[in-house]
């Protein structure tokens, strides 16, 4: 019995080269946040239906948060305040007493989750910098005396 190809009925996808990545772990998560949240609402995801064609899914966004997980690189506090903010669509404004907290905890899962989605080629672009409270900045000296 010869074996024979069939064409139609396996998808057909891209290459990674057509594919876009995100410029920062912020907007990974995001656009994470947005897709599990339509899964959940019953939509269907299909690789390559969007506007952009993005180097993942949002599992592969998922699965590097969970291997910073079992790594203790980051803990459920952490992962609490990403799904909360990240249903929201917004970060956490430092600017807010109420919300301080979250922030710090949202720049630190951030700052953590940056480099794996970078190895992966899901975030390309300059790396995180977040100036922090203890950030000192030089003064110019005074001339004179």
């Amino acid at each position: 019995m010869a074996a024979t190809l069939r064409t139609s009925s396996a998808p057909v996808l891209s290459g990674m080269s057509k594919s876009e990545p995100f410029r920062s772990a912020e907007e990974a998560w995001f656009w994470t946040m947005n897709a599990l949240t339509a899964r959940r609402d019953g939509a269907r995801i299909v690789a390559g239906a969007g506007k952009v064609q993005r180097p993942c899914e949002p599992d592969d966004v998922v699965k590097c948060l969970d291997r910073l997980y079992r790594q203790r690189r980051i803990d459920m506090t952490h992962a609490r305040i990403l799904r909360i903010w990240g249903e929201r669509g917004e970060a956490p404004n430092p600017r807010y007493m109420r919300e301080q907290g979250d922030w710090r905890l949202w720049t630190e899962a951030m700052q953590r989750l940056d480099w794996p989605l970078r190895m992966k080629g899901i975030v390309a672009g300059p790396a995180m910098v977040v100036p922090d409270e203890d950030t000192v900045v030089a003064l110019p000296l005074r001339s004179g005396g």
